[in-house]
């Protein structure tokens, strides 16, 4: 998906790190819980991971190209 507006964009950069956030305090308190499913535990940090790169993705579309 490429996104050109440059307000849409930081926009869903700004919701991404919403979302990155909340996923990092829910992993952060099923790790901590003695009943914990590493399944979901592994899912949820993919996840994160997944919205880091989508993150570094739209950040470098704000960043205007450096002629060589």
């Amino acid at each position: 998906m490429v996104i050109t507006d440059v307000e849409t964009v930081k926009q869903r950069i700004n919701q991404l790190h919403v979302e990155h956030r909340d996923l990092d305090d829910v992993i952060s308190r099923l790790s901590q819980s003695p009943a914990q499913d590493q399944l979901q535990l592994q899912r949820l940090k993919k996840r994160k991971l997944y919205l880091k790169d989508q993150i570094t993705m739209l950040e470098r579309q704000l960043t205007p190209d450096i002629p060589a």
